[in-house]
């Protein structure tokens, strides 16, 4: 068993406690509380943690981490499949690389997860996954895959088959398309549900009943006002879950996304507005629409913003309008909850994984530093160990 205790613990579950205890046993949260009695429990680690803020780990709710790898170039990219627009079946546990660079600098930044995913240059991506940040297999880090399935609007998809000179090229095209694709899904799933066991499956359909059945959403890449509407059009005809990824322009379209239902994934707001629809791109986003009752997590879309700024980027976006609760929200709970995973990771509870980060400050602020990030309960990084190693190596 690991003890923290003395901490801060913000458990981003309703309650904080300013001195506060965390009981770690092998994998899982055992308990939190204000004290414990230590003497009833055959703990074999403590950590003091008077001073720091403990918190669950941090989540990034969309990124390419390991799948578009840093410093390799095109050996490494694998975000996007540009050879046909519509590839629902294509999987992220395929393509991601857990010894990229980028997953170690999430763990010395107090990221626990991330969801991660295609990229956006097609109608329709493929499946994304939501795994933990340390690990040398996949298959070992997983937490849920398929978890999304990636549909794209706008310039991207337009801009790369433009290029080839075939469809899609315009905005009606792309929705028309995906449009087509969920049909003949919706189709497919009726003649299965009809024939049973005597039907022969198809594996460029079977993808999408986890999307039909309502047990993943479909992963929206928007950024401008008709793209968002657009998104929120098709999943409402269809009946399908739908997360607003960017949602650059969401700010102008609250009203509207709030009456949708569905949640937002605001980012990467610390960027270059290199495109047309990013025009408006503002920290502002997330603050107003978290005002409005839609429920917001901040995005770095790493490697567009590294991911180890994600607790600086929700930091802006406290300081523009979201405020420093709801922008810690964003990066835990909030994130768990709109990637379907809250269940095991995004707040610190009785019988969740013991995925915990130790600061000693406000992470969203630039001068904090991480402490200790546990993973799984295991001790992934130690900074004071981290920075007594690299003296040794000077």
């Amino acid at each position: 068993m690991l003890l923290i205790k003395n901490g801060t613990v913000l458990t981003m579950a309703g309650v904080t406690y300013k001195s506060g205890c965390v009981l770690v046993n092998e994998h899982k949260i055992l308990i939190v509380a204000e004290k414990i009695d230590e003497s009833k429990y055959n703990i074999t680690k403590t950590i003091d943690a008077e001073g720091f803020w403990v918190m669950p780990g941090i989540i990034d709710a969309h990124c390419h981490i390991g799948i578009t790898e840093e410093k390799k170039g095109f050996e490494g990219d694998d975000c996007n499949e540009m050879t046909e627009p519509i590839t629902p079946y294509i999987r992220a546990i395929d393509g991601i690389n857990p010894m990229d660079s980028a997953f170690h600098n999430a763990v010395c930044s107090g990221i626990t997860s991330v969801m991660v995913g295609p990229g956006s240059s097609n109608v329709v991506g493929g499946q994304f996954a939501f795994i933990k940040t340390n690990g040398r297999s996949i298959d070992q880090m997983i937490v849920l895959a398929p978890a999304a399935m990636k549909i794209a609007f706008g310039e991207n998809p337009k801009t790369n088959y433009n290029d080839m000179e075939k469809m899609p090229t315009t905005r009606m095209s792309i929705a028309g398309m995906l449009r087509e694709e969920i049909f003949k899904a919706v189709q497919y799933k009726k003649e299965k549900d009809k024939k049973g066991e005597d039907f022969e499956p198809d594996f460029k359909k079977e993808c999408w009943l986890p999307v039909l059945k309502g047990e993943i959403p479909l992963k929206a890449h928007v950024h401008r006002t008709d793209d968002i509407l657009t998104a929120i059009r098709i999943a409402q005809e269809f009946k399908l879950k739908l997360t607003l990824d960017h949602c650059t322009e969401g700010h102008l379209i609250a009203d509207e996304i709030k009456q949708s239902g569905f949640p937002a994934i605001v980012g990467p707001s610390l960027a270059s507005r290199n495109k047309i629809e990013v025009q408006n791109m503002d920290f502002k986003t997330a603050g107003i629409l978290s005002k409005k009752g839609i429920k917001v997590a901040v995005t770095t879309d790493h490697p567009v913003t590294r991911i180890q700024y994600l607790p600086v980027c929700a930091g802006f976006a406290a300081k523009e309008g979201l405020g420093i609760e709801e922008g810690l929200k964003a990066i835990t709970i909030n994130a768990a909850e709109i990637c379907n995973v809250s269940d095991r990771v995004g707040s610190l509870e009785e019988g969740k994984d013991a995925d915990i980060a130790i600061f000693d400050g406000n992470p969203m602020e630039t001068f904090t530093n991480t402490m200790y990030t546990l993973i799984n309960g295991e001790i992934i990084y130690d900074r004071k160990k981290d920075m007594e190693q690299q003296k040794t190596e000077e």
